[in-house]
């Protein structure tokens, strides 16, 4: 039966215990942890390769030993290529790259490599290592990491000198990490949209998704499984062909991403800034800016390459386009229209078609201009203004009838008079100069007018001259005239004038002209 084969480490120790310090077989056994077969097969195959001073086992080497002893010289243990695991990394996160996918790649290049189990094993443990989550990896161009920095910049108020604080926005896309930072006045509607806005247009792209934290200005309600999102910011993930998906709340690890990015903007980005002093939001960011080129330059110590390069090859190709028009900020309000067809936003009154009267709109509206929506559909839009209690019409909203109205002006009046006869024509006249505005005589000449459809022109001519001759000047005097039928009458000769009075006689109770002197 042969005995197993020793280390020559062991081999060296048994030979230089028997020989050099004389030790029995059980002796040395017990020392090494052996059989005392195995001394003597050890001592046997010594004898046999005609060894038997220290001085000639010290001049060989391992292999030379095992050689000697066992007749063979051992093969050395292969060591096979460990794959790369931060190259596996970064192309896991390419669109339909999987680590099976790899395995076969990695095969392809080293044939006697690792099986796929001890593959994926190896993976796994450099994953670990890393402290990073295998739940999460993320595609090229899948997902934008949105969120606001705990801690603050500022700058200096040129006039007053008060220091003004700031927030600071930071956007970071989940495959290559590459970062967008600036300053806002605030985190509110304006400020937090500008921003998206803003970064997307840094990107040169659109990502699948973007992930949020629920602040109020993107989520209305707050939720682990159905969170409402702003109006707003539904519209503008429409505009840009992107979905918004807020982080669960209390969930840190569904944004990691940006959570590291925002720690990594305060090192880099506002702890450079510390000593520094800046008099406008517009100047702060300039320097923000300047810092944001150099941390997507800089080389990261996990994958080896820069934010910008691994953005170059991953999430570039990857981004959706942008779309031709920036999405432009807009709020919407829910809103009754009025008995006058017109609508309240922001103390303006802005019309909308008649028919929709009592009903309830929608108003969107922007910097720029208001549009109003009934049933998602846009029944009105106009440019926005800033006169509080002042309206803003648009002629085709209003009723037939108003519209007439509008169309109507003196010298109109007057010319549709004369077709039916001077005695119209100057009654009409009459009452619109009696008027203190020429608008408030319209209904009344309008009125008699159309008195003409009923009784005809030629009635309607006499009764003006009637109404004229007795100083009437209301659409009510020639309405009467006609109903009565005087229009059929003569017209009354102007009364005679009377020769002057006799002179009064002298009396004692009239005390004359004298008296008032």
């Amino acid at each position: 039966m042969a005995m197993e084969r020793l280390s020559m480490r062991k081999t060296r120790e048994i030979l230089r215990q028997k020989w050099t310090l004389g030790r029995s077989h059980r002796e040395v056994a017990a020392s090494l942890g052996l059989s005392a077969g195995a001394v003597g097969e050890a001592l046997a195959r010594a004898k046999r390769a005609g060894l038997s001073t220290g001085a000639e086992l010290e001049a060989l080497t391992d292999e030379a030993l095992d050689a000697l002893l066992y007749g063979t010289r051992r093969a050395p243990a292969t060591r096979r290529p460990i794959p790369d695991c931060a190259h596996l990394h970064v192309e896991r996160r390419r669109a339909g790259v999987t680590l099976e996918l790899l395995h076969v790649e990695y095969l392809e290049k080293y044939p006697d490599g690792y099986h796929y189990t001890q593959f994926c094993e190896i993976y796994r443990r450099w994953v670990s290592c890393r402290g990073l989550s295998m739940r999460q990896v993320h595609r090229a161009g899948e997902k934008l990491f949105v969120d606001y920095s705990g801690k603050h910049p500022h700058y200096l108020d040129a006039a007053t000198g008060e220091r003004v604080q700031c927030e600071l926005f930071v956007a970071v896309l989940g495959a290559s990490n590459y970062t967008f930072a600036e300053a806002t006045g605030s985190q509110r509607g304006p400020d937090f949209i500008g921003s998206h806005v803003r970064a997307l247009a840094f990107l040169g792209g659109v990502p699948e998704a973007i992930v949020p934290d629920q602040l109020k200005s993107g989520v209305t309600t707050a939720c682990r499984y159905e969170p409402g999102v702003q109006r707003t910011y539904e519209e503008m993930a429409l505009h840009y062909g992107t979905t918004v998906l807020p982080a669960r709340p209390a969930s840190p690890r569904d944004k990691a991403k940006v959570e590291v990015a925002v720690q990594i903007a305060q090192r880099w980005l506002l702890a450079r800034l510390r000593n520094q002093t800046f008099f406008s939001l517009a100047a702060l960011n300039v320097r923000i800016a300047e810092l944001l080129d150099d941390l997507n330059e800089r080389t990261m110590r996990v994958y080896g390459t820069s934010r910008r390069a691994l953005f170059e090859r991953l999430d570039r190709p990857a981004l959706r386009p942008l779309p031709t028009e920036r999405f432009v900020y807009a709020e919407w309000k829910h809103c009754r229209v009025n008995v006058d067809y017109h609508v309240e936003v922001d103390h303006h009154y802005y019309s909308v078609p008649h028919a929709l009267i009592h009903q309830q709109v929608e108003a969107r509206y922007s910097a720029m201009t208001v549009e109003l929506f009934h049933h998602g559909q846009r029944v009105a839009s106009h440019p926005r203004s800033d006169a509080r209690g002042r309206h803003t019409t648009t002629t085709e909203h209003m009723p037939k009838a108003h519209q007439k109205h509008l169309e109507w002006s003196p010298s109109r009046i007057v010319n549709w008079a004369q077709t039916i006869g001077p005695n119209t024509a100057a009654l009409v006249s009459a009452i619109l100069l009696e008027r203190r505005h020429p608008e408030q005589g319209y209904r009344s000449c309008l009125g008699i007018l159309r008195l003409g459809r009923r009784y005809g022109n030629q009635r309607l001519e006499a009764a003006c001259a009637r109404a004229l001759l007795v100083s009437a000047r209301s659409y009510r005097h020639v309405d009467s005239i006609l109903k009565a039928g005087l229009d059929h009458l003569p017209l009354p000769e102007p009364a005679a004038q009377t020769s002057p009075a006799e002179p009064i006689p002298p009396h004692d109770n009239v005390r004359g002209p004298h008296y008032y002197n």
